[in-house]
């Protein structure tokens, strides 16, 4: 029951991702897409992510992003210099949502000690990350592969855990979060259908940790 729950809910969030998708493009389509900058560049991020998510990052080429959002290259190299910059931009957006997702948790929680970590154990073990059809799954996995991506990537946690680390740099903040990292990376490589772990109440041990003095 609760599985068949979990399963809704990342259907219910597909939806409405392919929904927002949907709604760019055909403001793309229509005749006042050249006032509406952000919404070109909102399209090709996101035409570019559903590329990397169904077909891996070296499907993501100008052409078929182009293709896939409905504009010409040009309108694509006013928005990215080549396609490294627009695979970076990609990845850039994907971090903002995840600092974005960080800072709302840590809005409901009024003790500042370890409120950073607390957040971003809830963040990464939340299950829509842990779906393999989510866009994090296949950009994450992505830049395993790519070197610029990863240092993209680790640049982006570092300044993150540096802005908090008057209250979040005790040795079992660091472990709580490390053990979130590694359970996500565990169960994303778990494919073979076999029984997942008990992701909540991980997540729920990992947060009371962060509790203790």
């Amino acid at each position: 029951m609760r599985r068949r729950h979990l399963n809704d809910r990342r259907r219910r969030r597909g939806d409405a991702a392919l929904s927002l998708l949907d709604g760019a493009l055909k403001v793309l389509a229509s005749p006042r897409r050249k006032k509406q900058p952000e919404l070109v560049r909102r399209a090709l991020i996101d035409c570019a992510a559903k590329l990397a998510l169904e077909q891996g990052l070296a499907a993501v080429t100008v052409q078929a992003v182009c293709e896939a959002a409905g504009v010409t290259k040009g309108a694509l190299f006013h928005h990215f210099a080549n396609k490294q910059a627009l695979i970076e931009g990609v990845v850039g957006d994907l971090m903002e949502q995840m600092g974005s997702n960080i800072d709302a948790a840590m809005a409901d929680d009024p003790e500042p000690r370890g409120r950073y970590t607390r957040a971003y154990v809830k963040v990464v073990l939340d299950d829509l990350m842990l779906n393999h059809g989510s866009q994090w799954t296949a950009l994450y996995v992505s830049t395993l592969a790519a070197p610029s991506l990863r240092r993209m990537t680790g640049e982006w946690l570092a300044r993150s855990i540096e802005r908090h680390r008057a209250t979040d740099d005790e040795p079992h903040l660091q472990v709580a979060r490390l053990a979130a990292d590694g359970a996500w990376l565990a169960a994303l490589l778990r494919d073979d259908g076999g029984p997942m772990p008990d992701l909540s109440a991980l997540r729920e041990r990992l947060v009371a940790m962060t509790r203790k003095i």
